[in-house]
């Protein structure tokens, strides 16, 4: 049998990530979205030893239908972002893509100047998997990005269901993209996503699109009257932009660093984050408990025996979740 590859040296690797380097990055990336135990147990031992390193970046997370242009907004605004003199990482978070098909090869095409760039790294989420674990393994990268110099990380979501959740509880600045449309577009709007932006933006307002994308920010401005914000201290602008011609980026960037700037004043800002690395840590948790569960071959069959039992009517989901816990004790 061929023997297998040897495990990484630890210190090596993050002194390595420390100076920057980007195939050290990859490397620890791919190493925390490995799902033996052997390799957990290291990227854990690694994340802990980057930690010093990290939680001075601005993380924003991006939300936005398909066909409103975020890829090419993340694109020219992450090199905005550059040549104000920042490092630009730029995650995905996409539990779907081994039905979808999406690929970072999809997203580096779409993405051509930051992929091409020195200073920008793009990187998607992991084939597969559900939205807990894809979203935990976007945490543990976010941080290694920002072990490795990378000031900004741009956290992308495909906009579909609590991916978007998610995304803000990971990040200090959610940013929503819309299409420039009517009213009737804008009865078709998710409150909840509303509910969550820190900043609405309305791409392609450009060339016989600019009235449009005027009356629907309009609309938006108004709708979000009626809605309470997340904090006193900041109520979510909306603006218009266009990430084919760039004009506007400088806006968003500058609401985004005013945004922080508002936050770390008022105390917001430190709150929220240690209100996220407690939902982290929870994530985890539940993790390594599902984790339990699918490796012991005897748990493994106990639970689809009472699986069946539920199935069959002969057990409450609630009996059953009380004996597939005592299973764990």
């Amino acid at each position: 049998m061929p023997s297998s590859p040897a495990l990484p040296d630890i210190d090596t690797l993050a002194r390595d990530i420390r100076a920057g380097n980007r195939a050290a990055l990859a490397r620890a990336i791919t190493l925390v979205e490995s799902r033996r135990a052997d390799h957990q147990a290291l990227a854990r031992d690694l994340v802990q030893k980057l930690l010093p390193r990290t939680g001075n970046a601005i993380r924003v997370g991006i939300t936005g239908s398909p066909g409103v242009g975020k890829s090419t907004t993340i694109d020219a605004l992450g090199m905005y972002i550059i040549a104000q003199g920042h490092k630009v990482a730029v995650l995905a978070v996409d539990p779907s893509s081994a039905r979808t098909g999406g690929s970072i090869l999809g997203d580096k095409t779409r993405m051509a100047d930051l992929s091409a760039n020195d200073q920008a790294f793009i990187r998607p989420s992991p084939a597969a998997g559900t939205l807990g674990g894809v979203a935990a393994k976007t945490r543990e990268a976010m941080l290694l990005c920002e072990a490795a110099g990378f000031d900004v990380v741009l956290v992308e979501t495909v906009g579909i269901g609590q991916s978007e959740t998610a995304v803000c509880d990971m990040t200090d600045f959610f940013l929503a993209l819309m299409l420039p449309g009517g009213g009737d577009e804008l009865q078709g709007i998710k409150k909840g996503l509303i509910e969550l932006a820190d900043m609405i933006a309305i791409n392609k307002a450009d060339g016989d699109n600019l009235k449009r994308a005027n009356i629907t920010a309009g609309d938006y401005r108004g709708a979000l009257h009626i809605l309470t914000p997340r904090t006193e201290h900041w109520h979510p602008p909306v603006e218009t932009y266009s990430a084919l011609t760039g004009k506007g980026l400088n806006v968003l960037w500058e609401k985004i660093l005013a945004h922080r700037t508002a936050m770390t004043a008022s105390g917001d800002f430190t709150q929220r984050r240690r209100e996220q690395q407690v939902k982290w840590m929870w994530t985890m948790l539940e993790q390594r408990l599902m984790a339990r569960l699918r490796a012991d071959p005897s748990v493994r069959a106990k639970v689809k025996a009472i699986e069946a039992q539920v199935a069959d009517g002969k057990a409450t989901p609630a009996l059953a979740a009380e004996q597939i816990a005592g299973l764990l004790a």
